[in-house]
């Protein structure tokens, strides 16, 4: 986390005051560390839900982070939207002041999550008065917001002493920042949005992120990498030409969409780029019978995932691939070798007759819009990098699931993922 602060922000010198933000010029931006804190821990990982914990325990586990990222010089800390031991984190004056502000000595701001305001009584913003004294962050009724604060603060119920501090630590921010001195953006810098390094950089972050589950039915007789130089290749499934399913949730919109949803290349397309000429490649998004049958192929490549989803949209109790995607994999492998590229945020339910039927299987997870990261490491160009950051389960009855368990029988275990080189090395 530290290294994505000192990207954004920028390196703090030596000496730099702990807990002080930190902007080391105009060419850098100021970041954000959230969510503090326990997010990761609520009860079966429900979205905005508890954490059930001893102080001891949530400060070993899940405050480090955030004493690194103070070290750092961050410049803002957002509150999460989850509760502690049943009190939520954004009126929890213990939490956020007694630990955060004081105890660990962050000078930054505290930021409230969207709408997280409004969710401090039930129904949501029926007591928005309440609320604001409660947490003293405003939401989206600005007007409102001001003329209940000034009635808090008159009738003493908000002290002076609140307020100082919320706006002494906004104008560090913005004095940090340079916002006084160039209130504006530098346009100069348009260019640099999608630039061509970047893309390629992020192209980069795609390969090293790929995860190879399975190469080939034999140990022996690895199935990738693929030919580029075959006769005809057939690529399939709902997500082989998706941009908008490649980048999932928090994409132009709160929860992402499905297609050409800005500028990118799809998988299909850099398969087509990356093939010789004399290869024919057909693509069909749900191959029909007449395809799988009448046609002869060296190979099929499908694409399956998950639709895009943030926060509780994506909740799932059953983690199925949609769009019949099993079904999908099950009729094309049936008749062709077929390696299986699966897009998701997360591990779905594989099912071992599945998994015998095909002939690879790589979690490509989200890539983004640099689909070509994936298709170079198919086609051998570069080395497959990635290993498991979580455990992938058998089944959802077994989930939550960790390494280290007494029960602990995982279809792929934390840490696993072949190489092109292991796999040789069978030979």
């Amino acid at each position: 986390m530290t290294s994505i602060i000192a990207g954004l922000q920028g390196q703090p010198p030596e000496g730099h005051p702990n807990g002080y933000p930190f902007v080391a010029g105009r060419n850098n931006i100021i970041a954000c560390a959230k969510h503090f804190v326990g997010d990761g821990g609520t009860y079966r990982g429900i979205n905005e839900g508890n954490t059930i914990l001893s102080y001891e325990d949530l400060e070993r586990i899940h405050m480090v982070p955030f004493l690194d990222c103070i070290s750092q010089g961050i410049s803002t800390i957002m509150a999460s939207y989850s509760s502690w031991n049943g009190h939520q984190l954004h009126a929890h004056h213990f939490l956020l002041t007694e630990v955060l502000k004081d105890k660990l000595g962050f000078q930054g701001v505290v930021l409230s999550d969207w709408e997280a305001l409004n969710r401090l009584s039930n129904p949501r913003g029926s007591n928005y008065r309440y609320c604001i004294s409660a947490a003293v962050m405003v939401g989206l009724k600005h007007e409102q917001f001001v003329d209940d604060l000034m009635l808090l603060v008159e009738s003493g119920e908000i002290t002076m002493a609140r307020i100082d501090d919320a706006v002494e630590r906004i104008l560090r921010v913005k004095f940090v920042a340079g916002l006084f001195e160039y209130p504006f953006a530098d346009r100069s810098l348009l260019d640099l949005v999608g630039c061509k390094l970047h893309r390629e950089l992020a192209c980069e972050a795609v390969r090293k992120s790929l995860v190879l589950l399975k190469n080939g039915k034999d140990p022996k007789k690895p199935f990738l990498p693929l030919h580029k130089n075959a006769k005809k290749i057939l690529v399939t499934g709902t997500h082989a030409d998706d941009l908008g399913y490649q980048c999932g949730g928090w994409t132009i919109t709160w929860y992402g969409g499905s297609g050409n949803i800005t500028i990118g290349t799809t998988i299909l397309d850099a398969i087509k780029n990356a093939v010789g000429g004399e290869t024919e490649v057909i693509h069909e998004k749900y191959p029909s019978p007449d395809t799988l049958a009448g046609q002869d192929f060296s190979y099929a490549i499908v694409a399956v995932g998950e639709d895009p989803y943030a926060e509780f949209t994506g909740d799932n109790s059953e983690l199925l691939i949609p769009f019949n995607g099993a079904d999908v994999i099950s009729s094309v492998a049936d008749r062709i070798p077929t390696l299986v590229i699966l897009i998701s945020g997360r591990p779905l339910v594989l099912e071992a007759w599945l998994l015998e039927k095909i002939d690879a299987f790589v979690a490509a997870w989200l890539p983004g819009t640099e689909g070509a990261g994936i298709v170079d490491v198919i086609f051998g160009d570069y080395e497959f990098k990635g290993k498991l950051p979580v455990t992938w389960f058998k089944k959802v009855e077994q989930l939550p699931m960790n390494s280290g368990d007494n029960s602990y029988d995982p279809l792929f275990p934390f840490g696993f993922g072949l190489t092109y080189n292991e796999e040789k090395s069978l030979d």
